[in-house]
Order: structure tokens, then C-alpha cells, then sequence
């Protein structure tokens, strides 16, 4: 049963978790191309205290392809679901309602992991041919909240789509959009380090709060 249920999933975003991922390749491809360019016309001295002091990082081209990976993802998952209300479908299943939420929010959780860490091993790779630690580490640091908020807009489009209450669902969008931009401040390389942990806390809050949808969904609440 876990099985197919698994495999429907994936059947509604395999084309989606292959282009994001592929995206994700091609523009980890295309910093260090613009990296390999910058290099030939500075010294690598001179290259090192632009990103360090002068507020001039090389990754910048990542900061919005975490989100926008979740948002294919997350709605070629979800909006399925919500026509002629299918998701009741599996909810008639002798599975545990909330079992089947879950799995299907830890399926696409898990999707998303692994592109994300797909861009992540290219990144930190590549970037070792250029960087020295001091810059590779706050790096790191500084594109972690962009992750993050890949998965806190995947878990907050799960939370909308099947919301079926619409006060409820204006909520979670004014909610979002308070939240999301904690994630994505503009800030100096590896400033964000004190608060990444309060970030990836407040995900893993955000990442349950499908439940409450799902409960108004199957009970039949509009």
C-alpha cells in the first residue's frame, strides 16, 4: 500500500523534480563559469576581498532557485489533489489520514533534499578550486537560509493548496508572506550564521502544520 502510494506521488512530479534539478545544475554551472571570468581579470587576492569585504559574493544566482524548485514541485504535488477533491480518495484508504499526509509531505520533502544537495555537492566542489575556507564556510552559511526557504515554500504551498477554507487559506498566504522574506534578507557572507538554527527550527515547526489542512479537507469544511 505504502508502495503505491509512494509511487503516485512521483508519478505526479517526476518531470518536475527532474527539470528543478536540472536547473539547479545549470545555474551551479553557470557561477562558476562567471567565477572561471572574474578570475582571469583579477587576481585571485584581489578577487577574495571583493567577496570578503566588499559585499561582492559569487553565489547570488542561487538565492531564489531553492524556491523556485519547491514551488514546481510543491504544486505539481498538491493541486492535483484538490481537483474534484481527489485527495479524499486516499483518505478512504485503510491507511491512518494523517499517515498518508505525511508521507506524502516526507516524499516531497525528500525530493527536494536531494536536488538540493545535487546543487549543494557541485557548489561546495567547485568551489574549492577557487576559495580558500575563509570564504567557502560563510558561503555555505549565507545560502543556507535560501534552502531553508525552499522547504518552508513547499511546506506553506501544501498548507494553502489544500486548505479548503478560504479565511483560512488568505491567513496562511499574509502568514507566508510575512515569513518568507526572514529567509532571503539581503546580508553581508556569513552573517546569517546566528540565525540559521532559529530558521531550520521554525521549518521543521512549519513542516506538520499540513495536518491542519488536511483535517478541514476530509472533515469537508468549504
Amino acid at each position: 500500500m505504502w508502495k503505491s502510494i509512494i509511487y503516485k506521488e512521483w508519478l505526479k512530479i517526476k518531470w518536475f523534480f527532474i527539470i528543478a534539478t536540472a536547473l539547479e545544475i545549470l545555474v551551479a554551472g553557470y557561477i562558476f563559469i562567471k567565477v572561471q571570468h572574474d578570475f582571469k581579470f583579477n587576481e585571485a587576492n584581489n578577487y577574495w576581498y571583493l567577496i570578503l569585504f566588499m559585499g561582492a559574493p559569487y553565489f547570488t544566482y542561487l538565492k531564489f532557485v531553492p524556491i523556485i524548485s519547491a514551488l514546481a514541485i510543491s504544486v505539481a504535488q498538491y493541486f492535483p489533489e484538490t481537483v474534484n477533491k481527489r485527495i479524499k480518495l486516499s483518505f478512504h484508504l485503510p491507511i491512518n489520514e494523517n499517515k498518508i499526509l505525511l508521507t506524502m509531505m516526507l516524499f516531497g520533502t525528500i525530493c527536494l533534499l536531494i536536488g538540493y544537495l545535487v546543487l549543494l555537492t557541485i557548489f561546495y566542489g567547485f568551489s574549492t578550486f577557487y576559495f580558500p575556507s575563509d570564504i567557502i564556510i560563510p558561503a555555505l552559511t549565507s545560502i543556507t537560509p535560501w534552502f531553508l526557504s525552499g522547504f518552508a515554500v513547499y511546506y506553506f504551498v501544501a498548507l494553502i493548496v489544500l486548505e479548503p477554507v478560504w479565511k483560512y487559506r488568505f491567513f496562511y498566504i499574509v502568514v507566508a508572506a510575512v515569513f518568507l522574506p526572514l529567509f532571503i534578507e539581503s546580508a553581508s557572507i556569513g552573517s546569517y550564521a546566528p540565525a540559521n538554527p532559529v530558521l531550520f527550527v521554525l521549518v521543521i515547526i512549519l513542516s506538520i502544520s499540513l495536518l491542519f489542512s488536511g483535517y478541514r479537507f476530509r472533515k469537508g469544511e468549504m
